[in-house]
């Protein structure tokens, strides 16, 4: 008898569909785990190795079925400063602590409390993160290496356009317009490409395109550095990992990096889960998952690791329906890093920069700000703003810290009456469940528990007469919620909405 969770081996046909997912995933992955490695401030075969593990590890873990795992924009940043103020060493230490932690808050079933996070602001950090990509990877664009700050680099970046010369063409010309054909051909197969070919995916054609450019005309640019063998890129930690583990900083990395990445990770799984109609997530075993993958990312002494959204949207677009689709993708990468090392030496680090610099544009989503502006008022925007503001003006930690402190200005107002009573029961062949008191983000993950309990496949009855406020968290959660049961053909009524909560169910 199998156990409760175990993994099991799907049946034929679904393996014939996750299989050919599973390359479609493999050829988004590939460029964006160097590109990552690059941004972070290391080799690009550290990105690798995450991404191996993300998904043979991670998928084999995860509670996240469709849900892929790997090196993320969101930490490059975070990385990149660790690793220009505490060295490359220290990384390992982090991520062993940063990994235990989150199975730690997985088996007390945190995972829920993750979600509680204000959308605006991690839609504000990301924001952020994606200017400091641009930013820092524009500089890449002329082989050059990105400056210690986002403020310094979005100083200096005038004078990299201002430098480039057509009279004298030179490395930084020739990187540059490797660059800008990259960008041309990603953004222009989106654009244009045949229905046939949809799942191809942009990025790896800017990324041929730049690299047949460069091989074509023999173009003297920099070019990505990885080792003959994979297995060289491991560097375990020495005796050394208990010792940092004594330095404050590093405590304090790790804290930051698990926060930021399960974060990510859940919000990151959530959306998933609107994508399909298949298994929900389970929050608490996906943040355990997450922690194994990044204990073993610190072992093996490569990045940390999160659930993407560009990775697992793109699964679940290419028709994947089990875990094995996540896990194959990883031995694909493994395979393809172990096989056909010096194809990989021929790619421009400038096209890597190009993928990095359309990514992170990408981030800065100004339609989330103009959404929580319109629906939920001028608070949301403004925290998201400052948000992304003090993620690009001082660093990743503290623009998330004035996030949050901010959302709890949403809770003034209902301090005397914060709490949220739920009751259940059945009215008229219908699951009912009436709310009253206040739905904010403190009260989320008792809300959550409660939509999902809702039996599937019934009708559901959703009585908010008595709920006298709800936070634009609650409200996207319901509102998730709603569009959900009603994609998979449930009847679901809301009674006694008015003001901001009648939008809900729209």
């Amino acid at each position: 008898m199998a156990m409760p969770g175990a993994f099991k081996l799907p049946s034929m046909p679904v393996v014939t569909r996750d299989l050919t997912a599973s390359i479609v995933v493999f050829l988004v992955a590939m460029p964006l785990c160097m590109g990552i490695a690059v941004a972070s401030g290391v080799p690009p075969e550290k990105g690798l190795i995450t991404g191996i593990i993300g998904g043979i590890v991670v998928g084999m873990l995860a509670g996240s079925p469709l849900q892929v795992s790997g090196p993320a924009a969101g930490l490059a940043v975070v990385v990149f400063e660790l690793v220009r103020d505490q060295g490359l060493s220290a990384l390992g230490p982090i991520l062993i602590l940063a990994g235990l932690i989150q199975v730690v808050a997985g088996i007390a079933r945190l995972g829920g409390w993750f979600r509680a996070i204000s959308p605006a602001v991690v839609h504000g950090m990301l924001a952020g993160i994606g200017v400091l990509i641009v930013v820092g990877q524009f500089h890449v664009l002329f082989d050059a290496k990105p400056l210690p700050s986002g403020l310094q680099n979005l100083a200096a970046a005038p004078g990299r356009l201002l430098g480039l010369s057509v009279d004298t063409i030179a490395a930084a010309e020739l990187a540059f317009a490797i660059g800008m054909l990259t960008i041309i051909a990603m953004l222009g197969w989106e654009k244009l490409r045949p229905a046939s070919m949809k799942l191809v995916p942009g990025a790896l054609v800017g990324v041929l395109a730049g690299t047949f450019a460069a091989l074509a005309f023999g173009l003297d640019v920099a070019r990505v550095n990885v080792p003959q063998s994979i297995a060289s890129a491991v560097t375990l930690p020495g005796t050394e990992v208990f010792a940092k583990w004594m330095d404050p900083a590093i405590i304090t990395a790790a804290l930051a990096i698990a926060f930021i990445a399960s974060a990510e990770t859940l919000l990151s799984a959530a959306a998933v889960d609107r994508m399909h109609d298949g298994v929900r997530t389970d929050y608490n075993k996906e943040l355990r998952a997450q922690g194994v993958g990044n204990l073993l990312c610190g072992l093996a002494g490569a990045l940390p690791m999160t659930g993407v959204i560009v990775r697992s949207s793109a699964n679940v677009q290419a028709g994947a329906t089990t875990r094995m689709s996540t896990i194959f993708h990883g031995i694909w990468i493994l395979g393809f890093v172990a096989l056909l090392p010096w194809l990989l030496r021929e790619i421009p680090m400038a096209a890597l920069g190009a993928i990095l610099v359309v990514t992170g544009w990408r981030l800065v989503s100004l339609s989330h700000a103009r959404h929580l502006l319109s629906h939920y008022g001028p608070l949301p925007a403004l925290i998201w703003l400052a948000t992304l503001v003090t993620v690009v003006a001082a660093d990743l930690l503290t623009g998330v810290l004035v996030g949050i402190g901010l959302s709890m200005l949403e809770l003034v107002p209902h301090l005397r009456r914060l709490g949220l009573n739920v009751s259940e029961g059945q009215f008229a062949g219908a699951h009912a469940i009436n709310l009253s008191g206040s739905a904010t983000f403190v009260s989320l993950p008792k809300l959550s528990d409660t939509l999902e309990r809702a039996p599937a496949g019934q009708a559901v009855r959703l009585d908010v007469t008595d709920l006298s406020t709800v936070d634009h968290t609650c409200a996207e959660l319901i509102k998730d919620w709603f569009q959900r049961r009603r994609a998979a053909g449930d009847a679901v009524e809301l009674f006694g909405a008015r003001g901001k909560t009648a939008a809900l169910a729209h």
